[in-house]
């Protein structure tokens, strides 16, 4: 169906369409531009999100339980989801937002083009019928002074009053007069043939060219917008798999989590390696009383200080322990600054924590010694390459390297055997009770 026949009279109504239509590719253009900005917005503020929750320096060491790591790892694919929210975002500002933005200002110059064909082509037909409106006119005004120059000389020519002479002038009145009407009539005729080939001419050619014109632009538009919606849609298409990837992501993670494994390492982390204390002991005070004068020349056993001693220490033996050490920073226990230090070997911390820190201590030494001697390792190859071929260097230069190399371990072999030392003594001595360590 062609708009230029079947809307052939239409003229205003498609000037109306096709400035709707591209008001409503413009609209179009907005919407998708809003929702560009929107995704963007999205995932920065899940980034930003993520990057909160992150565990800081001081709190990574909660973050060894299944939960805690889960949600670190869960934070990590959340960052990915947003990166892909930013994929969606730039996609739609390159391959939509901006093409929508060229092509309506295309359309726009089109479609005044087509307008201006249109409006000079209706101005042509109506200079043309105006024309032929006016050689009518002109044609009619003479006809009706020919008819009354032909009845003037008939009567005239019927009248014997009047001379020959006026009886001749009005028949050169009325034969001028209808020259003018013949003269007239042909103009008129000729008008009347240009006007119908041109209106023949403007509704079977001129304008439904232009209507086709309007037409193509307007299905061309809707075509596009059909592109558009495709395009977006296929965009988010596109990073679906990677979406799903990050959600079967934080689906492992929350399979990891295991509630037992946590137990087992607040167990681990918590356990002091101390026994519960026994049975406290009945304390007879009449025996006391009664053998008070014997026993006080024999060291006292059982007293009652000595047990309320040994309890107190049982129930507030952490506490005791922590004023004690309070204490120390103005007693003995002292450095010449005034601050206590931390012991070397760990004595302060219950057994269990105390073999972890030592063995973790042991694990870290072993690592420098390992990296130490493969300095050593490279440094000697090098000093045997220079002895070897004095032009590549000098090999007492790689003598005082090798020296400092050699104090570096030495110093931490003999670290390395201290801890060990006292990791063999905290694993060999039985697991004490509270009350022993008050």
């Amino acid at each position: 169906m062609s708009w230029g026949t079947e809307l052939w009279d239409q003229y205003d109504q498609l000037h109306v369409h096709t400035q709707k239509g591209i008001e409503f590719l413009e609209k179009y253009g907005h919407f998708v531009d809003a929702r560009t900005k929107i995704e963007q917005e999205y995932a920065s503020k899940l980034r930003r999100l993520a990057r909160n929750y992150l565990p800081k320096k001081k709190e990574e060491d909660d973050y060894q339980f299944t939960a805690t790591k889960a949600f670190k790892l869960m934070l990590n694919e959340i960052n990915d989801l947003a990166g892909q929210h930013e994929v969606i975002a730039e996609n739609l500002s390159t391959a939509v937002v901006s093409d929508l933005t060229t092509l309506v200002k295309s359309m726009k110059d089109d479609r005044r083009k087509f307008l201006q064909e249109g409006a000079r082509l209706q101005a042509q037909l109506t200079l043309s019928l105006t024309t032929l409106a006016k050689t009518k006119e002109k044609y009619e005004k003479a006809f009706g002074a020919s008819e009354r120059a032909q009845d003037a000389y008939n009567k005239a020519d019927a009248d014997l009053n009047l001379s020959r002479a006026d009886v001749e002038k009005q028949r050169m009145t009325s034969n001028i007069k209808r020259q003018q009407m013949d003269d007239s009539k042909n103009e008129y005729a000729n008008q009347l043939q240009k006007t119908n080939e041109l209106q023949k001419l403007y509704y079977t050619k001129l304008m439904p060219a232009v209507f086709q014109s309007l037409q193509d632009m307007d299905e061309k538009r809707v075509k596009c917008i059909q592109n558009f919606m495709r395009k977006s849609a296929q965009t988010e298409q596109d990073v679906l798999p990677i979406i799903a990837q990050c959600l079967e992501g934080i689906q492992r993670c929350t399979d990891a989590m295991d509630e037992k494994e946590d137990s087992l390492l607040v167990i681990e982390k918590y356990k002091s390696g101390f026994l519960p204390p026994g049975d406290i002991p009945f304390e007879d005070l009449s025996t006391v009383e009664s053998g008070s004068v014997s026993s006080s020349t024999t060291t006292p056993q059982n007293t009652p200080s000595e047990k309320k001693t040994s309890i107190l220490g049982t129930i507030t033996g952490g506490k005791i322990k922590k004023r004690s050490g309070l204490l120390g920073i103005f007693g003995q226990n002292k450095n010449l600054s005034g601050i206590a230090l931390q012991e070397d070997d760990f004595s302060e911390l219950p057994p269990n924590q105390r073999r972890k820190k030592l063995q973790s201590k042991l694990d870290e030494l072993t690592a420098k010694i390992s990296q130490e001697t493969g300095a050593r390792d490279g440094l000697m190859k090098m000093k045997t390459v220079y002895e070897a071929n004095p032009a590549l260097g000098d090999p007492m230069s790689i003598q005082g390297q090798l020296t400092e190399n050699g104090q570096r371990l030495d110093k931490l072999r003999s670290d390395l055997r201290r801890y060990q030392a006292w990791l063999e003594e905290a694993e060999g001595s039985p697991a004490s009770t509270l009350s022993s360590r008050t």
